[in-house]
């Protein structure tokens, strides 16, 4: 068996880049669309539309095994990786990747995927990208020339024990932030609403509009039939600019407790609580958050997100007791196996994995995910692609479920029958 043609075909994500630099320093809403200057080196606009580009290895069997590259809404935001045009990347696929790949045995994960992560046709790595979406193909490939799933590769490559039940799904809910809610509500989602508080007026000047929504949640939602949601709130770093600089801790540790109030009963998770600027401000204000926090008794888990992107700063944020979780943003890695060495990191310590990524994703990037979460047995998965939330929240539920029967009909068959 081995890897005949790789293919590179452009396609389209499913959401948008949005230049987060332009967007908190103000820019204006126009309809869908936002008006005035685009900040963040890359972009031609504030908001544009979410490009991707699909990886196709055609092995000698027949089959053909897809990845899809892609990258996350916010590119070149919080030392994440340039904006990623997939005409500009195209013949990357078609010329260096495909001359290290065709001829390698498919069955061969790890060491196919190690091959991508130490190409540097230019001098450099490749675009985190690009490795995302050759490593999901890889992974396809590998279960296809295997006869079993992406979960068990990866736990084989990774030596994990796979999860037996699904993962918790985290839905976002873009800026219907209500509508989406009420439909996570009614599916009874594990964890939600994730809420795009991504500018102060959403936030409100003194963290009103947040408190405010969140009461609003906690009536709505509905805990008959054992249901026992878990809410979580990405804020954008918009926290360190209300209550700073300078950081006033006391200030914060009273808003926390003012959000965990408004969410009773249900638990809450506050995600990208401030931007500090650079990753060691980052981890040591994150961590004198948590502290803070814990002395004070207020019961709020705070999620790792900005200058959290490599598996380096994954390590480093769980090494210094800086979150409770950690958002590990799938494309910023590079090879999705790096997602579940990242997700593996958080074993034996107090911080859970958010197995995350961006809406700005496909249907094919997401379905891979999947299989990580499964292969790592991650905390929560994000819900992905999109942000109408009841397309992504399907395509992860279902590729899951379909996982975990497919992994026990395969045991059974290996069990002998009684005679």
């Amino acid at each position: 068996m081995r890897i005949e043609a790789v293919r590179a075909v452009p396609t389209v994500a499913g959401f948008y880049f949005d230049d987060q630099r332009a967007i908190k320093s103000g820019a204006e809403r126009d309809g869908f669309d936002y008006r005035g200057p685009p900040r963040t080196p890359g972009f031609r606009r504030v908001r544009e539309a979410g490009e991707a580009l699909s990886v196709e290895l055609e092995l000698s069997s027949g089959a053909v095994a897809v990845g899809d590259c892609a990258a996350v809404q916010y590119s070149g935001a919080g030392g994440r990786d340039p904006l990623f045009r997939a005409g500009e990347y195209r013949s990357v696929i078609d010329g260096p990747v495909a001359e290290a790949l065709v001829g390698r045995d498919p069955r061969a994960f790890a060491d196919n995927a190690a091959v991508v992560e130490g190409l540097e046709p230019a001098g450099d790595s490749l675009h985190t990208a690009i490795r995302y979406g050759v490593s999901q193909a890889l992974l396809d490939a590998a279960a296809r020339a295997g006869g079993t799933t992406m979960t068990d590769v990866l736990a084989e490559a990774c030596d994990a024990t796979p999860a037996t039940e699904p993962v918790p799904v985290f839905g976002q809910s873009g800026d219907e932030r209500r509508a989406n809610a009420e439909k996570m509500l009614i599916k009874r989602v594990p964890v939600l609403p994730h809420g795009l508080f991504n500018s102060v007026e959403k936030v409100g000047e003194d963290g009103g509009k947040l408190v405010a929504y969140l009461s609003w949640l906690a009536e709505r939602a509905d805990r008959r039939d054992g249901y026992e949601p878990r809410f979580h709130v990405d804020v954008y770093g918009l926290l360190g600019e209300l209550f700073g600089p300078p950081y006033d801790r006391p200030a914060v540790t009273d808003y926390f407790a003012d959000l965990r109030d408004a969410a009773a009963p249900y638990p809450l998770q506050v995600e990208g609580p401030m931007d500090a600027g650079g990753r060691g401000k980052q981890i040591r204000a994150m961590a004198e958050l948590r502290e803070g926090l814990r002395d004070a008794g207020v019961a709020v888990d705070v999620v790792a997100d900005e200058w959290c992107n490599t598996l380096g700063d994954v390590r480093a944020f769980v090494d210094a007791g800086a979150a409770d979780l950690v958002q590990v943003k799938t494309p910023d890695l590079g090879g999705i196996h790096r997602s579940a060495v990242a997700v593996l990191a958080c074993r034996g310590t107090d911080t859970r994995a958010y197995l995350g990524g961006t809406c700005n994703e496909t249907d094919i990037s997401a379905r891979a995910c999947a299989h990580v979460a499964l292969a790592t047995d991650a905390a929560q998965v994000l819900a992905k692609p999109g942000m109408g939330f009841d397309e992504g929240f399907m395509i992860v539920t279902n590729e899951m479920r379909r996982t975990l029967a497919r992994r026990e009909a395969a045991g059974r068959r290996e069990v002998p029958a009684d005679d």
